[in-house]
This record gives C-alpha cells, structure tokens and sequence, in this order.
C-alpha cells in the first residue's frame, strides 16, 4: 500500500518517467555549468529551436523517426556556428541569432505546409510520460558516452571557459574544444528534446546552474549542488505534474526557477 503522496510511482510510466530524469537532470545540470561558464545559453536556446528544421528535413526524406535527422542537422549546425564565430566578423550573439532565425524559420515553413504543423507540436512541450524501457537503455548509454568524454575534456573545457588565452599558452586548441562542446550539447540538447520539449529544455540547462553559481563558490560545489537542484526539481515537477496534470517539462521549470529565486535569497543575506 502506497502513501497518498508517492501513490504516482504505482504505474509504470510514471516509474520510467522517473528513471529517466534521474539520468538526465544530473547531464544537464553538468552540461548547463559548463554553457553558463562559456556564455553559451543563447547557442543551446539555438539548437532547441532549430531542431524544427531537423524535423522538416526527416520529413521531407521520408525518415520515420525524425530523431536521426534531428541528430544529424544538430551536429552539423553545431559545428557550422563554431566556424562562423571563429571565422566571421560579426559576434558570437549575432551569429547564433542568424542562424537560429533562419533555421526555425525555414522549419516551420516546411512543416506548416498543407497544414501539417500539428502532428509535430509534441516535440514543443515534450512527454517524458511517454518514454519507454528501450528509450531509457539508450538514455543510459548516452550518459555513459558523455561521462567518458566529461573525464577526458574536463579539464580543457573549464579551462577554456575561465580564460581562452591561457588555454592557448597550455597549447590547448581552443576553437576545437569550443567545436567538441557545442556538438555534444547539440546532440544531447537534440536527443531530450522529444520528452523535454523545445521550449523549455533551455530552461532546464540555465536554471539550476545558475542558482549553483549564487550558492557556491568551488567548482566541485558548483557541479553537485546544479546536479542536486535538478534532480529535485525533476523529481517535483514530475509528482506535481501527476497530481495537477500539467506538462512535465513546464513543471519541472517551474521548480527550478524557484530553487534560482531562492539563491538570489540566499545569496542577498550572505
């Protein structure tokens, strides 16, 4: 017999749900200190949107998952802003907002055509209720994979992020490190967002990383204590979800922006 608080974890795609953000949060939350040190939020904002044109081309090629194209542009993209920031003259802000103009607008255009958007609009507010053990193996080997890499780049990635002219006097190759990160933040960005969703996964990156920043001042802390907030809030929007029968992704949001309210708090009286 369950207690009326917990009696969500009976069914089994609430208990998937639940293992599943119990993989992702901690990933986001990594991921998000490292776009936050970068200053990074509007290119992950970028490949959440963009992913539409992902869509449409799986569309037009006939894929019947469109999660590989998706995939296939968000790496392609990823490397393509990289290279127009290293070897552009305008900014880093102004390219990334070209391309993400051009790129959700061309995948509306293709979608919306003969009236077709709806059958796409699931990937806007995502459904992490819907996600299945196999969805979940593969979430695991993705965390595996990003793991591995987080081990071996770790340390040339922060570094890059705090001061590039130093990463260069260590002979670190920065505009591939920024390349590296930007495609694995497309593909982890791109791999979320059907259960996520398009217009809040960005949230989800941000948030809680941004309230570590306020709460902590070591890097080790600033890592668990964003990994710690987005695991409880996951944890709360997806019970709050159940039991007000929201989008769990808007949810979960909601939660984070309170943890970040509260480090303002908290970092007002310290």
């Amino acid at each position: 017999m369950s207690l009326p608080l917990f009696e969500w974890t009976q069914f089994s795609f609430m208990r998937n749900a639940l293992v599943a953000i119990l993989i992702v949060t901690p990933l986001f939350a990594f991921m998000g200190c490292m776009i936050v040190n970068n200053q990074m939020a509007f290119f992950s904002d970028c490949i959440g949107h963009s992913a539409l044109s992902g869509i449409a081309i799986g569309a037009l090629i006939g894929i019947a998952d469109p999660i590989w194209s998706m995939l296939v542009f968000s790496a392609a993209l990823a490397i393509g802003v990289t290279l127009l920031r290293h070897y552009g003259s305008a900014s880093g802000d102004s390219v990334i907002g070209i391309v993400m103009s051009f790129t959700v607008a061309l995948g509306i255009v293709i979608l919306s055509r003969g009236g077709g958007f709806n059958k796409y609009s699931r990937f806007l507010i995502g459904d992490i209720l819907s996600i299945t053990q196999t969805e979940i193996f593969c979430l695991i080997a993705v965390a595996i994979i990003f793991i591995v890499l987080w081990l071996v780049y770790f340390n040339r990635i922060f570094l890059v992020s705090i001061n590039t002219s130093l990463a260069r006097s260590r002979r670190i190759s920065v505009w591939t490190i920024h390349g590296l990160f930007a495609v694995i933040t497309a593909l982890i960005v791109t791999i979320s967002i059907q259960w996520v969703g398009i217009l809040v996964i960005n949230a989800m990156l941000i948030l809680p990383a941004s309230a570590s920043r306020n709460m902590t001042k070591t890097t080790a802390g600033y890592l668990w204590l964003a990994a710690g907030i987005n695991v409880m809030s996951g944890i709360s929007g997806l019970a709050a979800s159940y039991y007000m029968s929201t989008a769990t992704g808007a949810t979960i949001v909601l939660f984070a922006m309170a943890f970040y309210m509260m480090s303002l708090v908290i970092k007002k009286f310290r």
